[in-house]
Order: C-alpha cells, then sequence, then structure tokens
C-alpha cells in the first residue's frame, strides 16, 4: 500500500487573517450584535448595540496595535513604561472612532438600527481608575504619546470599584460604590497565561553555601497572583496604537 504523504500544516500569521477596513464595518457590526452577542433586536436599550460596536472598533485597534508593536520590534526600538496608581482614560468608544477617522463610517451603520452614534455611546460607562488630576495627567500622557508615534506602555491597576456615587441624605454625604464593571468592559483582552505572583509580607533568612557565599530566601509570604488585561490606546489619526496594560488581583 502506498504511503500517504502526511498534510502539510501551515502556521498562519496575524497578517493572514481576514481584513478589516471602512468597508466592512458595517457587516462586522451586524456579525458581533447578532452572534457574538446573541442579540435578536435592539430593544429600548442600547447596551448592546454599544458593546457589538465597541467590538468592532476593538477589531481594528488590534490590528494597528499588532503593526504598531511589529514596527517597534523591527525597529529594535526601545519602549518607555509609565506608572500611575490612576488612569482617568475617560469613555472610550466616542474618543477611538474620533481618532480611526471611522465617524462617517459609524453613523451610516449605525443608521441601520436607527440610531446615531452619540446615543449609543451614553451606554458605556466611565471606567473606574482614577478620581481626579493625577488619573487624567496619565490618561493624557498616554493618548499624546500615542499621537506623537511614541512607543510608550502605561502600568496602572485595574480597580473593580471606581471614583464613588455620592448622594446628600438629611444633610449628610453618603457614598455609594460605583461598580463601572458591572455590564462589562469591551475594549480590554485578557491575558490570563501571563500572570505573574506577587510576594508580600514574610521574612527573609539567610543560608552560608559549601563555599562560604551567603544566600537570602524569601519565606512565609502572602501570594497574590497578578492577572494582566491589555487596553488599547489610539493616537490621532496616524494608525499607532499603544497599550495600557492594567493589573487585576486574584487569589490563589
Amino acid at each position: 500500500m502506498a504511503n500517504k504523504s502526511a498534510p502539510v500544516c501551515v502556521v498562519k500569521h496575524w497578517q493572514d487573517a481576514p481584513k478589516i477596513d471602512e468597508n466592512t464595518l458595517s457587516d462586522d457590526l451586524t456579525r458581533h450584535f447578532y452572534y457574538t452577542l446573541g442579540r435578536d433586536k435592539v430593544g429600548e436599550s442600547r447596551l448592546y448595540l454599544y458593546h457589538a460596536l465597541a467590538l468592532t472598533i476593538r477589531d481594528r485597534l488590534v490590528a494597528r496595535c499588532r503593526a504598531t508593536k511589529e514596527h517597534i520590534k523591527s525597529k529594535k526600538t526601545r519602549k518607555a513604561a509609565y506608572l500611575s496608581l490612576e488612569f482617568l482614560m475617560g469613555r472610550a468608544l466616542s474618543n477611538a472612532v474620533l481618532n480611526l477617522d471611522l465617524e462617517e463610517q459609524v453613523q451610516a451603520a449605525l443608521q441601520e438600527y436607527c440610531t446615531e452614534l452619540e446615543e449609543v455611546a451614553q451606554a458605556e460607562h466611565d471606567a473606574g481608575l482614577g478620581n481626579g488630576g493625577l488619573g487624567r495627567l496619565a490618561a493624557c500622557f498616554l493618548d499624546s504619546c500615542a499621537s506623537l508615534a511614541l512607543p510608550v506602555v502605561g502600568y496602572g491597576l485595574r480597580y473593580e470599584f471606581g471614583m464613588f456615587n455620592q448622594t446628600c441624605e438629611q444633610g449628610h454625604q453618603v457614598e455609594q460604590p460605583d461598580n463601572w464593571l458591572r455590564e462589562g468592559h469591551p475594549w480590554e483582552l485578557a491575558a490570563p497565561e501571563q500572570a505573574r505572583r506577587v510576594k508580600f509580607f514574610g521574612h527573609v533568612e539567610v543560608h552560608t553555601d559549601k563555599n562560604g557565599r551567603q544566600h537570602r530566601e524569601w519565606l512565609d509570604t502572602q501570594d497574590i497572583l497578578a492577572v494582566p488585561y491589555d487596553v488599547p490606546v489610539p493616537g490621532y489619526r496616524n494608525e499607532v496604537v499603544n497599550t495600557l496594560r492594567l493589573w487585576k488581583f486574584r487569589g490563589n
């Protein structure tokens, strides 16, 4: 019996993925709404339409983010890291549509759902990652670096609760937590395989080996896992998309 040759396995590169551009935006929006999210109709709420549009725009951001990383790698350019406890980025949808120069295409696609971008954008919650000047300064810095095509990565914390909501009851201020993640955050890409173990507390013991050299060992620590979530940061109409990496606490 003749030996059958084994099929050739060709590993596809990200550049081999189907092309997405302004001409496919309407079809991509429909696909995400009906298939990714499994919706049948828009209804009174614009929440699922917002998520479908966010995923549609995110596809384009991811493609540009990969291209940006490949360009930096090919040029062997160093990247700068910007660390901040807060990143008050604001709402992402309108900013991304503006920076990608897709306003006309998005408005045309939303007309098929009898709505407009301004109405859909109201369904987005502000990312609760800061409460004032420090967070806004960090966000503006990342936006500026992307618009100037500077290779900068932001690093921060993915807070579960953001800026608190306050009311006045019987003359006293009452604070309520801002659960900004309650309806999901479609702009982020989780990378659990890149989780890192972070140690706290414990003590250090010193050991001396047979050659008389001292070694220190960190023992009895309380460990947590930090899981990264990547959020794209687009530059203004220059095809550059940098990254904001936020770390989420997860128990062992």
